[in-house]
């Protein structure tokens, strides 16, 4: 069955979800939130997966908000890491599918991979399921669990989900009527947004647990500490033999990252 597919996508996930999508399917629009100040200029800039449909040549279409006056233009759209309410006007229009990477009805919400990370689980997956007006509660469509290796951080656990939700689209999207089934009642937990007391690191707390939050927080947000009162932000660590916590990337205010050696080394200089 061919379909005419759009994608409602912004963060990274979204953008590697759609690179690989257009690689066999006919992407007809991009979904994607405005442009936004980035970094120290606060310049104006596009979403990671605006960038790469711009890269593709796919229509993009950037409202504030969805309401029933945006043309869809497809009859499935794939949400990924987007960032947007879908109202019921729109739902009714199309088959929305969800890309989440958790094992739902774990993990429901904004950071799923994070949260997973820092709770020290040690295998999660994707799920594929039918957009509802309730947060990532729609039935499910495909789902696929995979490993959490110890020194894996955020981004090759969204590396790994980007190339297993794919997979697991090609096999829904391949299919006439997706079937759906609903998800557990039982094991529901939910993933809330990344606060700016999340990243701070008590380095009072056990070194598995730190270690944890660093990877959760990797590469893309970093983890705040404050070491022989010199504030930094942590990017990687472990935990030692002795079961103390030993820094490994750091990058202090206003400078590149580096390994926490060189780091050493620049205050003895």
């Amino acid at each position: 069955m061919t379909r005419r597919i759009a994608v409602a996508a912004t963060a990274p996930l979204g953008a590697d979800v759609l690179d690989r999508l257009a690689l066999h399917h006919e992407i007809v629009l991009l979904l994607t939130r405005p442009d936004r100040p980035r970094g120290r200029g606060q310049k104006l800039a596009p979403p990671p997966a605006k960038e790469a449909a711009e890269v593709l040549g796919i229509p993009v279409a950037q409202p504030a908000r969805l309401d029933e006056t945006v043309e869809l233009g497809a009859d499935t759209v794939v949400v990924c890491a987007y960032g947007l309410l879908v109202p019921d006007s729109l739902l009714d229009r199309a088959l929305w599918l969800n890309v989440h990477p958790s094992l739902l009805p774990r993990w429901r919400g904004a950071a799923p991979v994070e949260r997973a990370l820092m709770a020290g689980d040690e295998r999660t997956g994707v799920t594929i399921h039918r957009t509802v007006p309730e947060l990532d509660a729609g039935p499910i469509a495909a789902q696929r669990a995979f490993e959490i290796h110890r020194d894996d951080d955020a981004g090759a656990v969204y590396a790994r989900s980007a190339e297993i939700a794919a997979e697991l689209l090609d096999e829904v999207l391949a299919q006439d009527r997706p079937v759906f089934a609903p998800q557990p009642e039982d094991g529901v937990t939910y993933a809330d947004k990344i606060r700016p007391e999340d990243r701070f690191l008590d380095l009072s707390r056990p070194a598995r647990e730190l270690v944890d939050r660093v990877r959760a927080l990797s590469p893309h947000i970093g983890a705040r500490a404050v070491v022989d009162g010199r504030p930094l932000i942590v990017w990687k660590a472990r935990a030692g033999a002795d079961g103390s916590l030993e820094l490994l990337e750091v990058q202090p205010e206003g400078r590149r990252r580096m390994t926490y050696d060189e780091y050493v080394r620049g205050l003895r200089e």
